[in-house]
């Protein structure tokens, strides 16, 4: 059998153009909450500058051997009646050529690369805002030593403001990732590293573990809230103030009914062992994340579901499900006890203290 070839019409020959140019819009999506190419902050920015100009001189040299590449297949093709070739067996001047505009461009590409490597390195000042990052498996806990205060898996800091984040692990390795404010840190057990960056935007930002830790490695992420100097001395403020859960008063309507079941099933389900709303003086041994102001938070389950009361139910209700081999349990709650629990956990709001009056 006789196999019949394709067609070579126009619309054949403009198939791989069409997969290119399809390729090539692909890498041009916004709004990509880990990209890297849009930084927020000086350590991305520094980081950015010396990628684009690598790029640079990547996109020069590739023109320029290709060009000379095809140049050469063009104008020195061979035909039917050419002679044989005079046989070289090296050219001294273009190998000395060839060898130092390569150097040259290492040489150019190498300063503000090893600039940049130590001006990351460098310690931060006094006055930066200093913050103590722990991994678990497979979430993130951040502690203010200077204000106090601790929370899960959003950070918050101020624009304008250096930061200096001192990184370890409580269990495996994990790899600290802020790819619009910063770099990447690997987190490792015993031992502490560090990084810096200085917020030029406000906003929140997406962050990522980057080093493969166990089967939910992919669902370690956190969010960074990035505020003006206000918005971030009122939060601490509202953090400080929150020593224990929010108290129901007696209930008036559905809702806080609804709630006040909740906070005893929060008790007597066992999350109390595991969980607190202490973000001052958090009981020691606990092994899940603060709940401290979990009502508001941007994001639930490190970072990977919005926080409303349908994404909160779920995680409560079948937690093994999104995240299998976390160590939330899945406690058989029914749809009624779930929904209590939503209600109390969403009345679980810091507050900032009053304003003290000034005397008369």
């Amino acid at each position: 059998m006789r196999l019949r070839s394709l067609p070579h019409g126009p619309v054949v020959r403009w198939v791989p153009v069409l997969a290119l140019l399809l390729v090539a819009v692909a890498g041009c999506a916004q709004h990509y909450p880990q990209t890297t190419l849009a930084p927020k902050g000086d350590f991305a920015q520094m980081v950015d500058h010396v990628f684009r100009a690598t790029v640079r001189w990547a996109v020069l040299v590739f023109l320029l051997v290709e060009g000379a590449l095809l140049y050469a297949i063009i104008r020195f093709r061979g035909r039917s009646d050419d002679p044989e070739p005079e046989q070289v067996h090296g050219n001294t001047t273009l190998e000395i050529i060839w060898t130092a505009i390569p150097a040259i461009i290492l040489v150019i590409v190498a300063i503000p690369t090893i600039r940049t490597i130590f001006e990351t390195a460098r310690v931060p000042r006094d006055d930066a805002l200093t913050v103590e990052v722990i991994g678990h498996q497979w979430w993130w806990e951040f502690r203010y030593p200077t204000i106090g205060i601790t929370t899960a898996n959003e950070l918050h800091v101020p624009a304008g403001r250096t930061v200096d984040l001192r990184l370890k692990s409580m269990d495996v390795i994990h790899s600290f990732w802020i790819p619009q404010l910063a770099g990447k840190r690997d987190v490792f057990p015993g031992r502490e590293t560090r990084i810096w960056f200085t917020a030029s935007d406000t906003g929140t930002f997406s962050g990522q573990c980057a080093e493969f830790c166990g089967i939910q490695h992919g669902k370690m992420g956190f969010r960074i809230v990035v505020s003006d100097s206000t918005g971030f001395g009122d939060w601490a403020a509202a953090m400080s103030n929150a020593t224990g859960p929010v108290t129901l008063a007696e209930p008036a309507t559905a809702l806080d009914s609804l709630a006040t079941a909740g906070q005893q099933l929060f008790t007597t389900k066992a999350c109390v062992g595991c969980h607190s709303f202490n973000a001052v003086t958090p009981p020691p041994g606990m092994v899940g994340p603060n709940l401290a102001n979990v009502g508001t938070r941007k994001a639930i389950a490190a970072g990977m579901l919005d926080n409303n009361n349908a994404n909160l139910a779920r995680w409560i209700q079948h937690p093994q499900s999104f995240k299998e081999g976390s160590h939330m349990p899945d406690l058989a709650l029914s749809d009624g006890e779930v929904q209590a629990l939503v209600a109390y956990l969403r009345q679980q709001r810091v507050r900032a203290p009053a304003p003290v009056a000034a005397p008369q």
